[in-house]
């Protein structure tokens, strides 16, 4: 009987492999099948009982409309051939380039003339082209006040609501701005303080030079005492070779060729679409189970319209909703307008050893529950919105472990919402442009624990400053244990937060550094030392109320609001290697228990997959 039913399941499982046949799909669409076809049959295949697979032989893919996989793709694998680099674009290819004398060269667009097409990105030989802009260097400052205070994100935003007017407005230094100004191709960023607008201009008025906008920016110009705005996509801001704008008015595109580049050979790719690869559910109709692996994909479009903090307007080159144990593997995500991921209401979602790059908006931007984020490599993010961040998450119950992070414009790691765990990564070259953010940045959020990260190297341009470890409005129950920061002045910030711990870590400061915890309360501090050089200030200490083994040694012997029975010796630290400051043999601290941190194995490099 035994042997029967043995029999029956090896020719069932022999019938199920045979189902699961690989499609093939190459460049092109004769005589193979292209990706829609192939999508086509793979659901074929499903109804069939098959679990289909879907392989991308190595070559180029240009989507005029994006790939969207719904509940009836659940199970579905779709990955890159092994050997080949298989690229999907979500974009035009631009050619009959034509020389128009100083040097540039245009190429005409008969939907952009009609109003049809619209994009604020272009790629050059597989790199990011630099739109123009004014000034060449640095920002405008402008003359619009907004002097109302903003009480808080809890408190409800601005105190009184900004009017239309005020939204839509903005008055310029006579001198940046004149009559040249093509207000159908102009473009605005508009800085505020930890986000910016970037809208297009509707009018100019010379008399009272007052620029009036399309669209409303997200904040008035002047709130915050921000006065900071850049013009972008005008002729006038061809500067330098590499540079191009779209000129709407005459429907061409207009480049400026870098030394040695033959527009005859060239390939420039406009987008065409705002994401590549879209999967589709509902929270009671799930995409289950479907795998995207080892493929490429660039060349994505944003609308014109202000995109929020975190650049949260904008699309993916993969969205992704209503989704179910899927998996994201091995990408490359690079040259795009919008998000390199977005997605939400998501279950299970893993995304591992993928690489995303040179960005408009964020880089991986996922919420959901018990989502796993490992080995990845997220760097150059907010190239057209600086409020992006490089790796923003929400939920309940998330991973973010072994992912290295840099050259951001704002934070890189944020998190809002309940129980995750933000391990062994490291994070580097964040906070360039924009301020009040972190490299590791939660709020309104409940039971996080930060261990074992490496920051290092983050900038505070000013504004509301920049730190490694920022505990914002509502987190609670949080933990912060066993990090390592260097070349950090603000190791750490806590704001509207209570009972937190901050225990083990270790933050080597070079010059003066700080510790701040603004309308917080019910803090512990244990066993962490702060090595500075210069001043160690400690803001609101009162919101400390147990602080146990802890050493905030001042090279200068200067310290402020630090209680006198805090140890105020130099601890001894020694870094042998990267990532591992220990104490010496001599160190008083090891009287206290204190042992350093070691956190060589963080990053994606040294950390497991």
């Amino acid at each position: 009987m035994w042997a029967l039913v043995t029999a029956l399941l090896l020719v069932a499982v022999s019938c199920a492999w045979a189902r699961t046949e690989a499609i093939h799909v190459y460049p092109g669409t004769e005589p193979a099948l292209n990706l829609a076809e192939a999508l086509s049959e793979a659901r074929a295949a499903r109804r069939s009982g098959a679990m289909p697979r879907v392989v991308v032989h190595g070559g180029q893919y240009l989507l005029e409309q994006p790939l969207t996989l719904g509940p009836e793709d659940s199970g579905l694998r779709l990955e890159a051939a092994r050997g080949g680099e298989a690229t999907l674009y979500a974009g035009r290819r631009l050619t009959d380039w034509q020389e128009a004398g100083d040097g540039l060269y245009t190429c005409s667009v008969p939907e952009v003339a009609r109003g049809e097409w619209d994009f604020r990105m272009l790629t050059v030989d597989g790199v990011r082209a630099k739109r123009a802009r004014l000034p060449e260097n640095g920002a405008f400052e402008h003359l619009s006040q907004f002097n109302v205070p903003w009480m808080s994100t809890t408190g409800g935003g601005w105190q009184r609501k900004p009017t239309e007017a005020e939204l839509t407005t903005m008055v310029y230094r006579p001198g940046d701005l004149g009559p040249w100004l093509d207000v159908r191709n102009a473009e605005v960023t508009v800085y505020h303080m930890w986000d910016e607008s970037m809208v297009g201009v509707k009018s100019l008025d010379e008399a009272s030079h007052t620029v009036t906008f399309s669209s409303p920016l997200g904040h008035p110009p002047g709130g915050f005492g921000v006065h900071k705005y850049v013009v972008w996509n005008v002729r006038e801001g061809l500067t330098a070779p590499g540079q191009w704008y779209l000129d709407r008015t005459a429907g061409k595109v207009v480049y400026w060729p870098l030394p040695g580049q033959d527009m005859a050979r060239a390939e420039v790719m406009a987008p065409t679409a705002e994401s590549i690869i879209v999967i589709q559910g509902t929270e009671t109709d799930p995409v289950r189970d479907v795998t995207v692996r080892g493929l490429r994909l660039g060349v994505t479009n944003t609308p014109l319209r202000s995109g929020g903090f975190g650049a949260e307007a904008f699309a993916g080159a993969v969205q992704m909703v209503g989704a179910e144990n899927c998996r994201l593997e091995d990408l490359l995500i690079f040259n795009t307008g919008g998000q390199g991921l977005k997605a939400w209401q998501t279950r299970g979602l893993t995304v591992t050893n993928c690489e995303v790059r040179n960005t408009g908006a964020c880089g991986l931007k996922l919420e959901g529950q018990g989502w796993r984020v490992i080995g990845n490599h997220i760097h150059h993010v907010g190239e057209d919105y600086p409020s992006a961040i490089a790796l923003p998450t929400g939920g309940q119950d998330g991973l973010i472990s072994h992912n290295e992070v840099h050259d951001c414009t704002y934070s890189g790691v944020t998190f809002g919402g309940q129980g995750a765990l933000v391990e062994a990564n490291e994070i580097y070259r964040t906070m360039l442009e924009l301020h009040d953010g972190a490299a590791i940045y939660i709020t309104f959020c409940q039971r996080v624990t930060l261990r074992g990260n490496y920051v290092h190297d983050i900038t505070d341009t000013g504004g509301y400053g920049a730190s490694a470890y920022y505990l914002d409005e509502q987190a609670e129950g949080c933990l912060v244990e066993g990090n390592l920061s260097t070349g950090v002045g603000w190791p750490s910030h806590n704001h509207m937060a209570r009972n937190n711990i901050l225990r083990g870590n270790v933050w080597v400061v070079r010059g003066d550094a700080k510790l701040t915890f603004p309308r917080s309360s019910g803090y512990t501090l244990e066993r962490n030392i702060v090595s500075a050089t210069g001043k160690i200030t400690v803001s609101n200490p009162e919101a400390v109320t147990t602080w146990t083994g802890n050493v905030l040694y001042s090279g200068s012997g200067q310290r402020e609001g630090v209680p006198p029975d805090v140890a105020a010796f130099d601890p001894l630290l020694e870094s042998p290697a990267r990532g591992v400051w220990r104490l010496a043999a001599a160190s008083p601290a090891l009287a206290l228990g204190l042992a350093g941190v070691d956190v060589s194995e963080a990053g994606r490099e040294t950390g497991p997959r």
